[in-house]
């Protein structure tokens, strides 16, 4: 038994005795970890951990309850925000809800913090329909289930458009510890509304942190809802994402994630398609290098006939760098109709960049149409040296060619101020300044 194992079990019991144990939620943290104490933190041994190991990022000694270290004002995190748009704000310190950062909403919508929901009772029904319900009962998802106390909660009742963007982000600040999160979202889209999310998790400094996150999303029928994840941390810092989605008739999800920083970023990703004419759309591009780990490994699961999804991940890794894309599309027989597109394309930068991808199509279904792809490959040459025969240096030749690759990703991105976000995040990333002035 691991150390970080041991500590976390031991300290399940002081967690608990703040906690109601009367409530509904306290008989799911006492089955949740009794599955983490059975099955621990995951290993190679599993098929779908194969080239992806926690064992150094939890080979450290984390403070599991962090007091609040300093006091961040606006200034200190207005570089994180997309703060050129008007948006909802939900945000945590250290663990801890910051209100005097945050703006939240109970006008007409809930767009508020976890930790009321699970402990007022005008919410207790939603949280017996809803809490816990589509997460997997594996050891990584248990553990944040047993320790689930803050994140965020959003519900948006029937036939609204939310007017403006929520943006979730987790800041990290102790400067002189490793620390451990486990923040918790549940998002309710109720039927016929639309709701954008932008969510992140940032440290401020260098020590080493470990958050293991859930987000159970929740999207009626006809609702639209837009994710995107922002995934630029230290190098210091790990994450492992997992995101269960469940769509019902006529509901559209899309996702996109930009991974392109952190030591670790492992994002699991289920989608359960549970009804007719359902839109599923999947998006990432990851840019890493110096021994950075990121590794995809997402389900679309389709049980319903005549529904889409798409998959389109994008990889550019140098120096020594691995990448994972684990991607699966389950077709029941009863799915017929299914329109699924998967694909995987990657660049290598350096003779020591790995890339580890499985595109996996299951299909139990005679009439579909389904593909899935992927490419691993370096700079077209003849492409490079046509830039540079225009007068291009190299480096920005070289970055022109990876936007272009990136590029229809990017295209799909439906709020202008992350796109331009990203641009800038990607552009410092490859070395250059946006419009590659040289």
């Amino acid at each position: 038994m691991s150390y970080l194992k041991e500590k976390l079990l031991s300290s399940f019991i002081a967690f608990e005795e703040q906690k109601n144990v009367d409530s509904y939620v306290h008989g799911i943290r006492t089955k949740a970890i009794r599955k983490f104490e059975k099955e621990g933190f995951p290993t190679k041994k599993l098929e779908n951990w194969k080239y992806t190991s926690l064992k150094k990022a939890i080979n450290y000694d984390y403070k599991l309850f962090p007091n609040q270290s300093e006091v961040l004002e606006f200034r200190d995190i207005q570089k994180y925000l997309i703060d050129d748009i008007e948006s909802y704000k939900i945000i945590f310190v250290d663990g801890k809800y910051c209100s005097h950062l945050s703006e939240t909403t109970h006008d007409g919508m809930d767009i508020c913090i976890l930790s009321s929901a699970l402990t007022q009772s005008k919410y207790d029904l939603i949280i017996e329909n809803y809490f816990d319900k589509i997460s997997k009962k594996d050891g990584i998802t248990s553990l944040n289930t047993a320790f689930s106390s803050e994140g965020s909660y959003i519900h948006i009742p029937k036939n609204i458009q939310v007017d403006k963007p929520i943006q979730i982000i987790h800041f990290s600040t102790g400067k002189n510890e490793s620390v451990m999160f486990q923040p918790r979202n549940l998002i309710i889209v109720d039927e016929n509304s639309h709701v954008e999310i932008i969510e992140r998790f940032q440290s401020i400094n260098e020590n080493s942190v470990l958050v293991n996150s859930v987000s159970e999303i929740y999207c009626s029928r006809k609702s639209i809802v837009k994710h995107y994840k922002i995934q630029n941390d230290k190098k210091s810092a790990s994450l492992v994402d997992n995101t269960f989605v469940s769509q019902e008739r006529n509901s559209s999800y899309s996702l996109h994630t930009f991974s392109f920083g952190g030591e670790l970023t492992r994002n699991n990703l289920n989608i359960f398609q549970n009804g007719e004419r359902i839109e599923s759309f999947i998006r990432g591009i990851t840019i890493i290098g110096e021994n950075q780990h990121v590794d995809h490994n997402t389900l679309i699961h389709h049980k319903k006939p005549n529904c889409e999804s798409y998959q389109d991940y994008k990889g550019i890794y140098y120096d020594n760098s691995v990448g994972v894309f684990n991607g699966r599309v389950l077709v029941e027989k009863e799915a017929q109709k299914t329109n699924a597109f998967q694909a995987n394309n990657n660049v290598l930068l350096s003779d020591k960049a790995v890339i580890n991808t499985k595109p996996q199509l299951e299909i139990f279904a005679d009439d579909v149409k389904c593909s899935h792809g992927c490419t691993i490959g370096q700079l077209d040459k003849n492409a490079l040296f046509y830039l540079r025969s225009r007068g291009i240096p190299k480096k920005e030749a070289m970055a022109l060619l990876m936007y272009g690759f990136a590029n229809k990703v990017l295209a799909s991105v439906n709020i202008p101020e992350v796109k331009t976000r990203i641009n800038n995040i990607i552009a410092n990333k490859l070395g250059v300044k946006m419009g590659f002035d040289i």
